[in-house]
């Protein structure tokens, strides 16, 4: 997979949770290709302006629909894959393990970072093709929610986690939160692991940790719930 990320401030992805662990193996595998473009490159005239105060009156800076527009067609152009553009947004669907799994079968993905007030509307009807969002609370970019879209889809893109099956046991798989993990020691300070995961017995234990991510879900999520 192959995914482009425009912003105003590419130094935020150098460095950070996208060069360690897993994702740091992905790129360094192949698996995932990530590269970050700087949209004032393609400001022009003498202050390289990237924003403008907003017709109509209002607080702050709105990000220019001509200097996203053409990072956006630049950035388009060098790869042969049809991207599906996200722009990250506060007002944006938001990103849930389904939305995770459908961005992960595009075989290339382009994120706008937005900042300050936001973008031309213009830019968002015309050149984008969904809003995301990673929570109801807003951020003082776009950078940190794709951080967090490129992590979540990474781990769905075959071959990343090493255990094709890995994805599917975790919170959110099948709809439901993922039970109690229990390592060694088996007691400690009085604190048992249960039984069950001692035993052996295959069936049993699958049964329990059903059981389990059953009652987390209600008692935490019952959102989750049908």
């Amino acid at each position: 997979m192959r995914v482009d990320v425009l912003t105003l401030f590419p130094a935020a992805f150098e460095g950070g949770p996208l060069d360690v662990s897993i994702i740091s193996r992905a790129r360094e595998d192949g698996l995932l290709d990530l590269q970050v473009h700087d949209i004032r490159d393609h400001a022009t005239g003498r202050h390289r302006s990237v924003d403008d105060y907003p017709f109509g009156g209002g607080q702050g800076m709105v990000m220019r629909v001509d200097v996203l527009d053409r990072a956006l067609e630049h950035v388009r152009d060098l790869a042969e894959e049809s991207a599906h553009v996200i722009y990250l947004s506060p007002q944006g669907e938001v990103l849930n393990d389904a939305l995770v799994r459908e961005l992960a079968t595009y075989p290339r993905l382009i994120l706008v970072c937005g900042r300050y007030e936001g973008v031309d509307q213009r830019f968002v009807d015309h050149c984008v093709d969904r809003e995301v969002s990673i929570g109801d609370y807003v951020l003082t970019g776009g950078e940190l929610p794709a951080m967090v879209l490129i992590d979540a889809v990474t781990r769905h893109v075959p071959g990343a986690l090493g255990d094709e099956a890995s994805p599917e046991e975790e919170s959110f798989a099948g709809g439901l939160l993922e039970h109690p993990q229990y390592t060694r020691p088996a007691e400690y300070r009085d604190w048992p692991v249960p039984e069950v995961l001692l035993s052996g017995h295959h069936a049993n234990i699958e049964k329990w940790k059903q059981q389990q991510r059953l009652e987390r879900t209600k008692e935490r999520r019952p959102d989750l719930l049908p």
